[in-house]
C-alpha cells in the first residue's frame, strides 16, 4: 500500500529544467508497486494530450517510487486565490473549454477521471494552459459497466449518483464535477458546500430541487434514497450564477442534469453554442506555447492514497 504522497520541486542537473517529483513511499517493505500507483503511470503514459500532465519517468529508489513530470506554477484553485483575473469571464471561458477537452480525449480513450477539482487541475500562467492531473483515482471502463466504490471525487464535486450509493457510473460524474468547477469559476465558492455526505446532497437539493423520478428515472429506488428527504424547490440557475450569460446558464445546467443519461458529454459540451464565440485558434496557440504537458507542484503534502 502507498503511505502517502508528496510533490516536490526539484531541478533536472542535466537539463537544469524545474521539474515535480511525486513521491510514494510505501507502507511496508517488500510488497511491491501498488496497483493504484501502476494505475495510475499506465494511464499517464497512455493519455498524451497537451490539456494533461505528462510523465517523464519513473524512478524506485529504497521503497519510494517517483514520478517525474513537467513543473507548473500554480492549480487552479490557487490560481483564482490569487488571481483575480482568473474570474474574468473570457478566463472562465477558456479555462472550461481546456478542461472539456481533456475529459474529452480521456472518455474517448474509455478512462474515468473520478477525482477532478480545481486543486487536480493546473495551470501555466505564462499561456494560460490548463494541464488536468492527479489520476490516483482513475479507472479505465469498457461496457459493461462494472461496479465501483462510491468513495471517490472529493465531497464537493462528487454527484448525486454517487452521494445516492449508486457503484454503477461512467463518464457523466466527470462531467458534474466539471459543472461544479466551472459555476466555481463564475462565482469564486463552490455552488454546493455540504460539510457530510447528507449535507452535500441536500445542498445539491437546495439548488436544484429535490428530484423524483419525472426528473430523474429512478432516483427512489437507489440505495440511498429516503423517502423522509426534504422536499426543496428548484431554484432559478441564472440567479445561482448571475455573472453568466445564458448560453453558459444553459450549458451548467446541463452538466447538473440529474440523470446522468441525460447528462450533457465533453463532446456535446465543446459543440454547445456558449463557445460559439470562443476563438479555438488562441486556445491551440496557449497549448503550444506550454511547451507540451505538463505537472505542477503543491508545496504541501497531499493526503495518502
Amino acid at each position: 500500500m502507498v503511505g502517502y504522497v508528496r510533490l516536490f520541486q526539484a531541478r533536472d542537473r542535466v537539463t537544469g529544467e524545474v521539474i515535480t517529483l511525486k513521491k510514494l513511499k510505501m507502507e511496508r517493505e517488500g510488497e511491491g508497486v501498488p496497483g493504484n500507483a501502476i494505475r495510475e503511470i499506465a494511464l499517464l503514459k497512455e493519455l498524451q494530450h497537451p490539456n494533461i500532465v505528462r510523465l517523464r519517468d519513473v524512478l524506485w529508489d529504497n521503497c519510494r517510487l517517483y514520478l517525474i513530470m513537467d513543473y507548473v506554477e500554480l492549480d487552479l484553485r490557487e490560481h483564482m486565490d490569487k488571481n483575480p483575473e482568473s474570474s474574468d469571464l473570457d478566463n472562465v471561458k477558456s479555462y472550461v473549454y481546456q478542461i472539456l477537452k481533456a475529459m474529452q480525449f480521456c472518455h474517448a480513450h474509455r478512462v474515468l477521471h473520478r477525482d477532478l477539482k480545481p486543486q487536480n487541475i493546473l495551470i501555466d500562467r505564462a499561456s494560460s494552459t490548463i494541464k488536468v492531473a492527479d489520476f490516483g483515482l482513475a479507472r479505465c471502463f469498457t461496457p459493461p459497466i462494472r461496479p465501483y466504490t462510491h468513495e471517490v471525487v472529493t465531497l464537493l464535486y462528487r454527484a448525486p449518483e454517487i452521494l445516492l450509493g449508486s457503484q454503477l457510473y461512467s463518464t457523466p460524474v466527470d462531467m458534474w464535477s466539471i459543472g461544479c468547477i466551472f459555476a466555481e469559476l463564475v462565482n469564486g465558492t463552490p455552488i454546493f458546500l455540504g460539510d457530510s455526505e447528507i449535507g452535500q446532497l441536500f445542498k445539491i437539493f437546495e439548488v436544484l430541487g429535490t428530484p423524483t423520478d419525472n426528473v430523474w428515472g429512478g432516483v427512489t429506488n437507489m440505495p440511498d434514497w429516503q423517502a423522509q428527504f426534504p422536499q426543496w424547490p428548484q431554484q432559478d440557475l441564472a440567479q445561482v450564477v448571475p455573472r453568466l450569460d445564458p448560453e453558459g446558464v444553459d450549458l451548467l445546467r446541463q452538466m447538473l442534469e440529474y440523470d446522468p443519461q441525460k447528462r450533457i458529454t465533453a463532446k456535446r459540451a465543446l459543440q454547445h453554442p456558449y463557445f460559439a464565440d470562443f476563438d479555438r485558434g488562441q486556445a491551440q496557440e496557449c497549448r503550444a506555447g506550454a511547451g507540451g504537458n505538463g505537472r505542477g507542484a503543491r508545496r504541501s503534502a497531499n493526503a495518502a492514497e
